[in-house]
C-alpha cells in the first residue's frame, strides 16, 4: 500500500520547519507530536510506506515507525527500520539490542536485525561472540565476517590477547580467500601482516 501523496507533503512540510530545533538540538517530542496530528488513524501500513520515504530524516521516520511496531508488534521489517533510526539518532545500544532481538525472534531469518543485534553489544569482546553467532546462521555474509575480524583485531589490540589475534587471522585467511579483487586481497593481506607480526 502506497503512502498517500498529501501525507508524504505534510511531513516534507514538516520536515523543513525549524520550529522544533532549539541550539542545534531537534526537540524530538514536540516534532513526534506534531507528526502524530498528522498521521492519527492512519493504517499501519501507510505509517510504514510514509517512513520509506524518510529514510534520510530518522527524526521524522521515527515516530511513524514506532506506531507501526505498536499495531504490528511482530512486523519485523519496521522494528529492524526502527532499531536502525534509534541508531541514527544516539538512543544507545540498549533499545536498539531490544527492537532487533524482538524482530528477530519474528523472522529468524532477517540478517538485518542479525546485524544491528550484533552492532548493539556494548562490550567489544561481545561484539565478536555476536559477529559469529551471525557468520554461523549466514557462512556467506562477508560483512559480518568482516566485522568479526575487525572486533577481534580491535580486543586483541586493546588487551593483548593472542586468542583473539588467532580469531582475527582466521577470519581475514577466509575473506582473503573469498576476495575478488585485487585491492581487496591487498587491503586483507596487509592487515594479516599486521597481525601476524603482533607480540604483546
Amino acid at each position: 500500500m502506497a503512502a498517500p501523496q498529501a501525507l508524504i507533503h505534510a511531513l516534507a512540510t514538516i520536515a523543513t520547519q525549524d520550529t522544533y530545533t532549539k541550539r542545534g538540538e531537534t526537540d524530538h517530542a514536540a516534532l513526534a507530536a506534531t507528526i502524530r496530528e498528522v498521521t492519527r488513524d492512519l493504517p499501519a501500513d501507510e505509517l510504514y510506506e510514509a517512513a520509506e520515504n524518510f529514510r534520510d530524516r530518522p527524526d521524522i521516520a521515527t515516530p511513524l515507525l514506532e506506531d507501526v511496531v505498536r499495531a504490528q508488534p511482530n512486523n519485523s521489517r519496521a522494528l529492524v527500520r526502527l532499531a536502525n533510526c534509534y541508531w541514527l539518532l544516539g538512543a544507545g545500544p540498549a533499545p536498539v539490542a531490544e527492537l532487533a532481538s524482538r524482530a528477530i525472534a519474528a523472522d529468524p531469518q532477517d540478517r538485518a536485525a542479525w546485524h544491528l543485534w550484533a552492532l548493539a553489544d556494548e562490550q567489544p569482546r561481545g561484539r565478536v561472540g555476536r559477529w559469529q553467532q551471525v557468520v554461523t546462521r549466514f557462512p556467506e555474509d562477508n560483512l559480518a565476517l568482516a566485522n568479526v575480524a575487525d572486533n577481534a583485531a580491535s580486543v586483541a589490540g586493546a588487551e593483548h590477547d593472542y586468542e583473539m589475534v588467532d580469531v582475527a587471522i582466521a577470519a581475514y585467511e577466509q575473506l582473503r580467500a573469498r576476495a575478488t579483487r585485487d585491492e581487496e586481497r591487498a587491503a586483507v593481506d596487509r592487515a594479516l601482516e599486521t597481525l601476524r607480526a603482533w607480540r604483546f
